[in-house]
């Protein structure tokens, strides 16, 4: 990096939020190490560090807490990360409303704990809550198991400030719920992957917190018999919040027990007798169905349902997500741990059922495979997501298999259209240049 540009941002942002060298040590991504990581308090700083970066044609990788930052292939050449640790203002809480405007950079367990304070909650929980920031959330459209009846951030999302790599700041949606002007603009940069504008802001709504909720296990022989269970469930008179369906190593890493063929995972929430009494009607649904000792796991056991199948093979070679119709998700979970394991892997797999989305590690057994097998596996499991009509993400793996299998999917006649959005917002390509679908 040039030393005039480097000096430039130093005024910047002041030169204690420019780190370089040894520094840039928890922002290398896949192996590669960005030129300088900045940190800016504000907008204007922001526009300003995409001023510079865009006149000197480096790439820019937005960063909120870094929980998906492998997804996709980084960028080709060095360039630098623009980190939003320092933008964690609660800038607008209205609770009458039931919406909050918050800088991007706060982390949703830092949301949540300023909101509960005052009654109320943003309903989302992906993975990793005291490192995910609400920006990062919003680019990687990240959710977690109560997506099933509160939904993904395209639901909770009401309006977004977002500068573009040519320093624009665009304002879209608005502050309340009922908002209908104009084209609805915060849905184009959810799931974009900063690869369209840098997420500054974001208005979303929130809900009052429940007075109970409860996270409920039954274990089951089969996997087969669990995914009986969710149809059951997803037909009867219960409203639940969560329906997870986990392999028997996803539940042992959930901590639901060892040796189990599979676990069903529910959640409820409400006022405290509605949830004793939904509870207390799952036991029955699931003993009647096979299931075993439904029984209710501690509150901590929420943060680690997401991740579970990912906990359960330590450090997996890949991560493979999924995106499918409910009636798809247990079949593609047993043929796909069968075809893993005839190529001397063994794997773990866990779904949000109720909405077909499902998450798969794959660890060898028991030394480090080469790249070609792992790919063969990889690229069986897509087939098998498009033969049931879905789509598969690998969401992680080394370089040398993503250069085997292609991260995402083939978007059809749909990436034309991304690309051109991609050259009316970053004409330069300058965001995350090459990470997302199409080769954005």
């Amino acid at each position: 990096m040039p030393d005039a540009l480097l000096d430039g941002l130093r005024g910047l942002v002041g030169p204690a939020n420019v780190l370089t060298g040894i520094e840039l040590g928890p922002y290398v991504i896949e192996g590669r190490t960005p030129d300088a990581a900045v940190f800016p308090r504000s907008v204007a700083e922001v526009v300003g560090v995409l001023a510079l970066a865009t006149e000197a044609e480096l790439p820019v990788v937005p960063w909120g807490g870094g929980t998906a930052a492998a997804v996709g292939l980084p960028a080709a050449r060095a360039g630098i990360v623009l980190g939003l640790s320092r933008m964690t203002r609660l800038v607008e809480h209205e609770p009458g409303d039931l919406t909050a405007t918050v800088e991007a950079g706060v982390t949703v367990a830092g949301l949540q704990s300023a909101l509960r304070a005052r009654g109320q909650w943003l309903s989302l929980d992906p993975p990793d809550a005291e490192r995910a920031t609400v920006g990062g959330v919003v680019a990687a459209d990240a959710s977690g198991p109560r997506r099933h009846l509160y939904g993904t951030p395209r639901d909770l999302l009401i309006g977004v400030t977002v500068v573009t790599a040519e320093g624009a700041v665009v304002r879209g949606g608005g502050k309340v719920v009922k908002n209908v002007a104009g084209y609805d603009l915060p849905k184009l940069f959810i799931g974009s992957y900063g690869t369209l504008g840098v997420v500054v802001e974001a208005t979303v709504k929130l809900r009052p917190l429940p007075d109970a909720e409860r996270l409920v296990c039954a274990s089951f022989d089969r996997l087969k018999d669990a995914g009986d269970a969710v149809r059951a469930l997803m037909s009867s008179d219960l409203v639940p919040n969560a329906v997870e369906l986990l392999d028997g190593a996803a539940a042992a890493a959930l901590g639901a027990g060892a040796g189990l063929g599979a676990a069903l995972v529910v959640g409820f929430d409400g006022l405290d007798e509605q949830v004793v009494w939904q509870c207390d009607e799952l036991a029955r649904l699931v003993t009647s169905l096979g299931g075993r000792d439904p029984r209710a796991l501690p509150p901590e056991a929420w943060a680690r349902l997401a991740p579970a199948a990912r906990a359960a093979v330590g450090q997996p070679v890949a991560v493979m997500s999924f995106a499918l119709l409910p009636t798809q998700v247990t079949e593609t979970m047993e043929q796909g741990a069968n075809a893993a394991r005839a190529r001397g892997f063994h794997t773990a797999w866990a779904a949000h059922a109720s909405v077909g989305v499902v998450s798969a590690a794959i660890a060898p057994e028991p030394a480090r495979p080469e790249p070609a097998p792992l790919a063969a596996v990889l690229a069986e499991w897509r087939e098998m997501a498009h033969a049931g009509g879905g789509r598969a993400t690998l969401e992680w793996a080394p370089l040398a298999v993503k250069a085997q299998v292609p991260v995402w999917d083939d978007p059809g006649a749909a990436g034309r259209i991304m690309q051109r959005i991609k050259r009316e917002f970053d004409p330069r390509n300058v965001l995350n240049p090459g990470r997302f679908v199409a080769g954005i």
